[in-house]
C-alpha cells in the first residue's frame, strides 16, 4: 500500500474532509465512521483515536451496522477472483494465503460462504491477520469459518463488528507506521510457553489444548523457562521457591524503599488457554525489560512471581502458590492424593523440592516490605469485548459462596402419579435454579457490581424416564462485589429452597462448603491503575472480577488492585480459544509502566 506514514499532527490539521480522506480504507467502503469521529478531535494518542472509531460504530444504528458488514468481501469470493478488492483487503487475504488456496480449499470457502450468508444474511468477517497481525493460516481461517457457522445471527452480528475493529486497529497501525514491539513480546513469550503441556496435540486449524497442572513435567518445564526469561530480562535476583513459584526481583535505586510485588500464576485448567494467568506474569516481565534496556532503575524495586499453583486441577487446594506468601499454606495439603495416588509430598519430592513445611513457611511476605500488590489478568469474561474496551479496572474481586444440596421426595409411577399428586424431587431444584436466576438477576443495578448464581452440578441418582425423581444432588454457586450482597443474595436463595420444599413436600438440605471473602480493590492502588490508562487515551472502564484471583490472597496482608485486559471470542477462557491481540497486550504492558512511574 502506498499510504505515507500519518502522524496525529498532521491529522489534527485536517478539517472534516482532509481527516476522511486521510482515513480512507480504514472502515471498508464507509467514509462515515471517520467523518463522524472528526467531531471528537483532539486525539492524543493512536489508542484514543481507535476508541473514538469504534464509538461511533457502536453508537450506529443497526440498519448502518449491517451496511458496514455488507461492505467488506467474502473471503476468497468473487471480488478477490475478480481482482476487485481493496488495496487493504488484497494485501490482507494474501498474507493469509487465502490467495494461494488448493482447489479443495477453495471449493470449501466457496460452500462456508454460501451457508454462511444463506443463515446470517451478510458476509462472513474475520480479521485474517489475525491477534498478532501476522496472518492467520488457511486451516485456522476455515475452522473459525465452521464454528461460527454455529452461532445465533445477534451474536455474530457483534462478532462480525469486533473483527472490522480489529481489521480496522491493524490498518490504522499501518497506517501510522506502528509496531506493538513489546505487546509482540508478550504474545510470543504466551505462544512459547505453551508448547509445555500435557494435552494432546492441536487438530488441524485448531487451537493447541493446553493442560500444565502443579509439578507435572510440563509444568516443571514452564517454570524452567520463565527463570531464563528473566534472567534474560535483566532481573537481578531469579529462582525457585520451596512451592515451585518463579521469582525475580528487579532491584529498586534506594535499597531500603519497599518494593512493589506484582504476579499471577502459570499452571493452567485442563485444556486451558494461555493466557489466564501468566499474562500477569509476562506483562511485569516485558517492563522490566525495558526498564533493563534503558538503564533505568525506579526508586522501589519490583518483585515479579510466577505462581506455581492457582486453580487447584491435580490437587483439592487452589491458591497454594499465593497462600504461600501470605503464611496460609495448610500442612494437610501435603498428605493430599492425586488421581494416580500420588501425594502431594510425593511430587514435590520427585520435582527435587524438600516438601518441608519449614521450608514452606520461610515464603510468608513481610506486609512492611512491600508497597502493595497489582495484577494484570485477562478477564475470562465477556464484558470488556461487548463495549470494545480494551483494558478494564477491577473494582473487586466477588465474594463466594458455594453450597452442595440434596432434594429428597418421593420416587413413584411416572404414568400413574398424577401431577398433584407428585414430591418431585428434580421439579424442586429445577424452581429453586430459577429463582437463583430471577435473585442474582435483581442485583443488576448494584453500585457495587451484579451478582451472579450458578447450579453447575444437577443430578438425579439412578434416574429413569419413567420414575419420577425422588432424589436429586446440586451445587449453588453465588458470588457478589461485596460480603454483604452475596449474604443477602444467599439468605433470599435458602428461604426460597424451605419454601419450595414445604411447597411441594419434600425436604431439601443444602451444606455450606466454600466461602470465600469479596476483596475490594484498595482505594489508592486503583486509582493509580486508572490514571495509567488515562495517559494512554482510553476511556475508563470499571467491572468487578467473577473469577478469583492470586490477588484475593495477597489481599489479606497488602492492599491490592487489578487491571483486566479483553479476551477475544467475547471473552472466552479456561478453552484453548483463549485470545488477546498484541494490541491489547502493548496497552498493558504500557498501562504497567505508567503505574510503576507513577510510584
Amino acid at each position: 500500500m502506498s499510504h505515507a506514514p500519518l502522524s496525529l499532527a498532521q491529522l489534527h490539521a485536517l478539517d472534516a474532509d482532509g481527516f476522511t480522506a486521510a482515513l480512507d480504507g480504514i472502515y471498508e467502503h464507509s467514509p462515515w465512521i471517520a467523518r463522524a469521529a472528526w467531531a471528537q478531535r483532539p486525539f492524543h494518542t493512536l489508542p484514543q483515536l481507535k476508541a473514538a472509531l469504534a464509538k461511533v460504530v457502536r453508537e450506529a444504528s443497526e440498519a448502518e451496522q449491517l451496511a458496514l458488514i455488507r461492505a467488506h468481501p467474502e473471503l476468497a469470493g468473487k471480488a478477490a477472483v475478480a481482482g476487485a478488492l481493496t488495496a487493504e483487503s488484497t494485501d490482507e487475504q494474501s498474507r493469509a494465503g487465502l490467495t494461494h488456496c488448493s482447489p479443495e480449499q477453495f471449493a470449501l470457502l466457496q460452500q462456508l460462504n454460501a451457508d454462511y450468508n444463506a443463515r446470517f444474511g451478510w458476509p462472513f468477517i474475520l480479521a485474517v491477520r489475525g491477534p498478532r497481525g501476522q496472518g492467520l493460516s488457511r486451516e485456522q481461517i476455515i475452522a473459525t469459518f465452521q464454528r461460527r457457522l454455529r452461532h445465533t445471527p445477534e451474536f455474530e452480528r457483534a462478532e462480525c463488528l469486533r473483527h472490522i475493529h480489529r481489521i480496522a486497529e491493524i490498518r490504522l497501525n499501518d497506517r501510522f507506521g506502528l509496531t506493538p514491539t513489546l505487546g509482540n513480546q508478550v504474545w510470543d513469550w504466551a505462544e512459547a510457553l505453551a508448547a509445555h503441556t500435557e494435552g494432546l496435540p492441536a487438530t488441524e486449524g485448531g487451537p493447541c489444548p493446553l493442560t500444565v497442572t502443579y509439578m507435572s513435567t510440563a509444568h516443571q518445564a514452564c517454570a524452567r523457562q520463565l527463570v531464563d526469561w528473566m534472567r534474560d530480562a535483566g532481573f537481578d535476583e531469579v529462582g525457585i521457591d520451596a512451592v515451585g513459584n518463579v521469582v525475580g526481583r528487579y532491584h529498586g535505586s534506594d535499597p531500603q524503599a519497599p518494593a512493589l510485588l506484582t504476579g499471577s500464576h502459570y499452571d493452567t485448567v485442563r485444556n486451558g488457554g494461555k493466557y489466564d494467568g501468566r499474562l500477569g506474569i509476562l506483562v511485569p516481565m516485558a517492563c522490566v525489560r525495558e526498564l533493563h534496556r534503558q538503564g533505568r532503575r525506579l526508586r522501589h524495586g519490583i518483585e515479579v512471581v510466577g505462581f506455581a499453583e492457582e486453580e487447584g486441577q491435580r490437587y483439592a487446594a487452589t491458591f497454594l502458590g499465593s497462600g504461600a506468601l501470605v503464611g496460609d499454606f495448610k500442612p494437610a495439603w501435603l498428605d493430599q492424593v492425586d488421581a494416580e495416588g500420588i501425594t502431594m509430598r510425593q511430587a514435590l519430592q520427585a520435582a527435587g523440592f524438600s516438601a518441608s513445611l519449614d521450608d514452606i513457611a520461610a515464603l510468608r511476605r513481610d506486609p512492611a516490605r512491600y508497597l502493595g500488590f497489582v495484577e494484570v489478568h485477562i478477564e475470562q469474561g465477556p464484558v470488556l469485548d461487548e463495549h470494545d474496551m480494551p483494558l478494564g479496572i477491577v473494582t473487586s474481586i466477588n465474594g463466594v459462596l458455594r453450597m452442595t444440596g440434596t432434594a429428597l421426595g418421593t420416587a413413584c409411577h411416572a404414568g400413574t402419579t398424577p401431577m398433584g399428586m407428585r414430591q418431585d424431587a428434580a421439579l424442586a431444584v429445577a424452581e429453586l435454579m430459577l429463582y437463583t436466576e430471577q435473585r442474582a438477576r435483581q442485583d443488576s443495578g448494584s453500585p457495587a457490581g451484579a451478582s451472579v448464581g450458578t447450579v453447575g452440578v444437577l443430578h438425579v441418582p439412578q434416574g429413569s424416564i419413567n420414575v419420577v425423581p425422588g432424589r436429586c444432588d446440586f451445587t449453588l454457586d453465588l458470588r457478589a462485589p461485596t460480603n454483604e450482597q452475596r449474604d443477602a443474595l444467599a439468605r433470599d436463595v435458602l428461604a426460597c429452597a424451605r419454601e419450595v420444599a414445604k411447597r411441594r413436600g419434600v425436604e431439601i438440605h443444602i451444606q455450606e462448603s466454600v466461602r470465600a471473602s469479596a476483596s475490594p480493590s484498595h482505594p489508592a492502588w486503583q486509582a493509580r491503575w486508572e490514571a495509567a490508562v488515562q495517559r494512554l487515551g482510553l476511556p475508563l472502564f470499571h467491572l468487578p472480577s467473577g473469577a478469583g484471583h492470586d490477588a484475593m490472597k495477597l489481599h489479606e496482608i497488602l492492599p491490592q488492585a487489578m487491571l483486566f485486559v479483553r479476551g477475544g471470542h467475547a471473552g472466552i477462557s479456561h478453552n484453548p480459544l483463549e485470545t488477546i491481540t498484541n494490541d491489547d497486550a502493548q496497552l498493558c504492558v504500557d498501562a504497567f509502566m505508567h503505574l510503576l512511574e507513577s510510584l
